[in-house]
């Protein structure tokens, strides 16, 4: 006759180990999650010089030792470059919120600050050969 079996004691969470997201991954989700928030404004896509429109992103990250479900608290920085005119509050905004969204979702962390940079404004006008002043 089989002895049932019996389980295992459970271990402590502090026994068990931690998982720890490095701060480039969190910056390459966070770039990328603001590259996607950038594609819906086409108007500001179509001034910005082409192999140009990848936004840099850096991260500083915090673990979350022992302190409930996440893995970590984040403050991310994110160096954009736009074209202009356009409505450069809204591209900000959109990117905040997606990059919150994203970074929150997919590594598990409370986002407590996005800084959005505007690096570099791309001119209808000052685009092609006359790169001078613009009258």
């Amino acid at each position: 006759m089989a002895q049932p079996q019996t389980a295992a004691p459970a271990v402590p969470a502090h026994e068990r180990g931690a998982t720890r997201v490095a701060d480039r991954v969190v910056a390459k989700i966070a770039s990328r999650a603001a590259r996607e928030a950038m594609s819906g404004f086409d108007e500001s896509a179509a001034l910005v010089t082409p192999g140009r429109t990848a936004p840099s992103a850096r991260a500083s990250v915090r673990p979350a030792f022992g302190r409930g479900p996440s893995l970590g608290d984040a403050r991310l920085h994110i160096g954009v470059e736009l074209g202009y005119p356009s409505d450069i509050g809204a591209q900000c905004g959109a990117v905040r919120r997606v990059v919150t969204e994203r970074v929150g979702g997919l590594a598990g962390m409370k986002v407590h600050d996005v800084v959005v940079t505007v690096e570099r404004l791309h001119s209808a006008h000052t685009r092609g050969e006359g790169r001078g002043r613009v009258r």
